[in-house]
């Protein structure tokens, strides 16, 4: 059984992007790339809410097209490309980017099926408010959180309510050179 793997970057008090729902807090360098690599090549589909999911389909195709794109933006935006990509939006009719599963309603049934398929996990990257939801409805089943050393005071939390209190175990943790640490948490069941 796959599991639904949350990737999101945090601030220390716990934000996803600040107030403007801007992420220039993370301190992106090739470190954190690196990283995120190994996160990507346990994926077997990205989960993504409109926002977030809007702003891959809008920025990657385009990356295929430059041949100015470096070799890693290159490779991940093939991936991306090919990879069986998973949005979910209330608010969508439809999803164009190549590979696109769009889930509109009975989100626990569909993120369930998907679980019981075989294959490497299902990340959800960023995307805060379907985070929030699927959080809610007890489909997390794995915390994958960059804490960066930032306090941005105000923003948007996948942690601020709408669910019961949960407790999770830590798998792993690194300090990256950067300050952030990189952690793995599974739910406590």
């Amino acid at each position: 059984m796959r599991k639904l793997v949350l990737f999101m970057h945090v601030s220390l008090d716990g934000y996803a992007s600040d107030s403007m729902g801007r992420l220039d807090w993370i301190p992106y360098n090739e470190e954190l790339e690196k990283y995120a690599e190994e996160v990507v090549a346990e994926v077997g589909s990205p989960v993504y809410g409109r926002t977030t999911y809007q702003m891959m389909e809008n920025y990657w195709p385009k990356v295929l097209d430059d041949p100015n794109s470096s070799r890693h933006d290159m490779e991940h935006a093939k991936w991306l490309q090919d990879v069986k990509k998973i949005v979910i939006s209330g608010t969508m009719d439809k999803a164009e980017w190549n590979n696109t599963m769009l889930i509109k309603d009975k989100i626990a049934e569909e993120i369930k099926a998907l679980k019981e398929q075989p294959g490497k996990n299902l990340v959800i990257f960023g995307s805060p408010g379907a985070a929030k939801t699927l959080l809610e409805l007890g489909l997390i089943d794995e915390f994958l959180l960059t804490i960066c050393p930032v306090v941005l005071g105000r923003g948007k939390s996948v942690f601020d309510g709408g669910f019961e209190k949960f407790r999770l175990k830590l798998l792993s943790s690194r300090t990256l050179d950067s300050g952030i640490i990189a952690t793995r948490y599974e739910l406590e069941k």
